[in-house]
């Protein structure tokens, strides 16, 4: 019942006990309700949910979060007493209360091309199978039966080695991710991913690696009351404000906050936590201290702060000794390395890595999050290497206070990945390997392909190339999430059949025909008979149940539809992949991956456990092969930045994820065409606020306008996802594979009237 005192909060469990009372020391204003945004966005809510109000309030009070990762049940969450409630559920409430478009407006494509996707989901929910073929204006009304047999033709057309299938995360179930990812498999090959690739893929591969696991380390509670929390490359602010409330806690238990970053990020400076009654009215300062290092910088950074813990002993030469390997090798390298050559790489001085080092080596304990600005680089997996090098100085891993937390920002992500909706991993996040291939084959009954499939990315390049027969897409936007839009728009247009199977419209379903494009009307997880699970970002699996309330005419689960499709396509494995209900998809999710098993049990709301424990790596036991938790050197990136060029930063704003809610960011101020710069640049270059500029590179051109912020010095931020057009299309990651939207070089030019972005999100 906490939402009867919307107004307070307490921890649940902590490190050490908050501040009883007011703490005038933390405020960040003397005057009372200077920021009101996000009480804005409560009425808000009520006045666009006001036709179906009703549902709203039951999706609130009992459904499971399907925004980021941090995980509820109703307006409740294990972190916290008081309520659990962001203004990012409540912008996403609509998407789940809209009413069925009319499938008139969907007859000529064309008059709607102009409008921002935003626009487009207004429209209302996907109602009926919907088909357009190659020189029709638009779409036709369709069966089920004619749909499915459509896909059937051409998947057997193409299966399997030109088909590919792709998972977003707005709000996908870990059910319907795994039994896609076992239709896939049953079907022949292992193409098949989700959003996942393109945000924390890095970490998982590196977490494996190093310490045998593949997730938080810790839980939420572990951040209320530790020494030291340490944010690098991640603006919770923005992406997970729920977060901003356990730092509300933290702060009142004495815990310090660093933040490593190009960009002074104003919400995690100061932030007002609407639920909490002090912080709602006097705001809270946040960071204790900012280092803003260059885009790129941060194994320079981190290595140089590692050199100063160990010159002065600010390391646990114990934990290292008995419980690491591989120490010997990193401490070399780092030894290698002059500082000069760190200060100029991370562009900080020596005496900031020093600072930085003293408050991780003063700290008994220590937690790291990280977020994009980490892994979305070609160096991404070094970059969480480096990161994992520094906490295990001190054992800041398996013990009350400490982890090491690679935060989500999509609800779906953890769980699609360990369900094994992956091209490289199989279910419990296995290898793709034959040894693995054959254990699953036994446990499902059909033999199991046994190479890597397609990531994302090799599969949009597939379709470039014309070698893409049909692409299966459940939720999400190609062309508003990949690197070179305009070369995704024409990879899609070659593909012979796509199927868009999501709630509502998106700009890729307008995209011409290769053949045929088909659109299939999804259920969210709310409206799944038996209702459904997520893995939240600390582990925790968490059931939703269906929520009473009106449906679209046709709309049907995800999983469903991928069950007939094998029952059409593999008639012969009809026995063997039958599921009547999400009950018994729990059932087989428990049999094949052991960390998951409990789920089978789940019935009602608030049925939830954290698999692991509170703690991964408790007492220092790592599940690696020998034992330990492994050190691993990482060389220094080298990217040389050609004279006169920027270093340029994709960044958020009033945003959840590709989805744009707002063209201004009120946390910053700054407007979607806003081109973040420091003052220094731009009076060295001529330039005043709200100047149009272009920038350019060999991959395209971005316009937008001046907007001075406190970013560092040679560096440009700019919105996702409209700054893709400066992405470069091959860079990736080389073991993820994930794209460099982070990496961008470009020149700036003043610009007058240009060209509107090919993105208008």
């Amino acid at each position: 019942m906490a939402w009867l005192n919307p107004f307070w909060s307490s921890p649940k469990a902590y490190v050490r006990p908050p501040k009883r009372g007011l703490a005038p020391e933390l405020w960040a204003s003397r005057i009372p309700f200077t920021h009101l945004e996000n009480f804005y966005e409560v009425f808000r809510a009520l006045w666009e949910n006001r036709d179906n109000l009703p549902y709203a309030w039951r999706i609130l009070k009992d459904g499971v979060c399907d925004g980021c990762a941090l995980g509820t049940s109703g307006l409740e969450d294990w972190t916290l007493h008081g309520v659990h409630l962001c203004n990012v559920r409540l912008r996403l409430l609509r998407l789940n209360t809209l009413p069925p478009l009319d499938p008139k407006v969907l007859e000529d494509v064309e008059a709607l091309k102009g409008r921002k996707s935003r626009e487009l989901r207004r429209l209302g929910r996907l109602p009926y199978p919907m088909l357009r073929r190659k020189g029709e204006r638009g779409f036709r009304r369709v069966s089920w039966d004619e749909a499915m047999g459509l896909a059937t033709e051409y998947l057997r057309r193409h299966l399997p080695e030109g088909a590919f299938f792709y998972l977003t995360s707005r709000g996908v179930p870990n059910e319907t991710y795994y039994v896609v990812q076992k239709a896939v498999r049953a079907l022949g090959c292992n193409h098949v991913d989700n959003a996942a690739r393109i945000c924390h893929s890095p970490s998982t591969v590196v977490l494996k690696e190093a310490l045998g696991v593949a997730a938080t380390t810790c839980s939420y509670t572990d951040l209320i009351g530790t020494d030291l929390v340490v944010f690098l490359g991640s603006n919770v602010a923005n992406n997970q404000p729920v977060m901003m409330k356990y730092l509300y806690h933290a702060k009142k238990a004495g815990t310090k906050v660093a933040v490593v970053n190009p960009y002074r990020e104003p919400g995690m400076e100061r932030y007002f936590v609407p639920s909490d009654l002090e912080s709602a009215l006097f705001g809270t300062r946040i960071a204790d201290r900012f280092f803003q290092i260059l885009p790129g910088g941060d194994i320079a950074f981190l290595h140089g702060a590692a050199k100063w813990m160990l010159e002065e002993g600010w390391v646990d030469p114990g934990f290292i000794r008995a419980h690491t390997a591989g120490f010997e090798a990193y401490k070399a390298l780092l030894e290698a390395i002059p500082f000069a050559e760190l200060e100029k790489a991370a562009g900080v001085s020596r005496e900031e890595m020093r600072a930085f080092a003293e408050m991780v080596g003063r700290a008994e304990r220590a937690v790291f999050v990280w977020g994009m600005g980490i892994t979305q680089h070609t160096h991404g997996e070094d970059n969480v290497r480096a990161i994992v090098n520094l906490a295990l100085l001190k054992g800041f891993v398996g013990r009350e206070g400490c982890g090491l937390m690679p935060i989500r920002g999509h609800s779906g992500v953890q769980g699609g990945a360990e369900m094994g909706a992956y091209a490289t991993a199989f279910p419990g996040g296995l290898p793709v390997n034959p040894e693995n291939a054959r254990r699953l084959a036994e446990l499902w009954g059909f033999p199991v392909p046994d190479r890597p499939g397609l990531t994302t990315p090799e599969a949009l390049d597939r379709a470039l190339e014309g070698r893409l027969g049909v692409l299966w897409a459940i939720g999400g936007d190609f062309r508003e999430v990949m690197p070179d839009p305009e070369a995704v728009e024409e990879a899609l247009r070659r593909v012979p059949l796509r199927v868009h199977q999501d709630i509502v419209l998106s700009s890729q379903m307008l995209l011409e025909p290769g053949e045929c494009v088909l659109l299939l009307p999804a259920t969210t997880r709310y409206e799944v008979p038996g209702g459904v699970t997520e893995t939240s970002t600390e582990r925790r699996v968490i059931f939703s149940p269906e929520i009473p309330g009106p449906r679209p005419p046709e709309a049907r689960p995800e999983w469903e539809v991928f069950q007939e499709l094998v029952h059409r396509l593999r008639p012969e494995l009809k026995d063997r992949f039958r599921f009547a209900s999400t009950a018994e998809i729990r059932e087989e999710i428990a049999r094949v991956i052991p960390l998951y098993e409990g789920i089978q049990r789940f019935k009602a709301k608030g049925d939830q456990f954290q698999y692991g424990g509170r703690r991964l790596c408790e007492g220092w036991r790592f599940p690696t092969p020998d034992g330990k938790a492994h050190f691993r050197p990482v060389p220094l990136p080298q990217k040389e930045v050609p004279e006169g060029a920027f270093r340029v930063v994709t960044r958020r704003g009033k945003q959840f994820n590709s989805i744009v809610h707002e063209d201004q960011d009120p946390l910053t101020g700054a407007f979607r065409d806003a081109v973040y710069m420091n003052p220094k640049d731009a009076a060295r270059l001529g330039l005043k606020p709200g100047d149009p500029v272009v920038l350019e590179n060999a991959f395209g051109r971005y316009a937008g306008r001046v907007y001075l912020a406190e970013v560092k010095e040679g560096t440009l931020e700019v919105h996702w996802p409209e700054g893709n057009v400066l992405v470069d299309p091959k860079a990736r990651s080389p073991l993820a594979h994930i794209p460099a939207y982070k990496e961008i070089l470009a020149h700036l030019r003043r610009g007058e009237a240009e060209a509107p972005s090919p993105l208008r999100p």
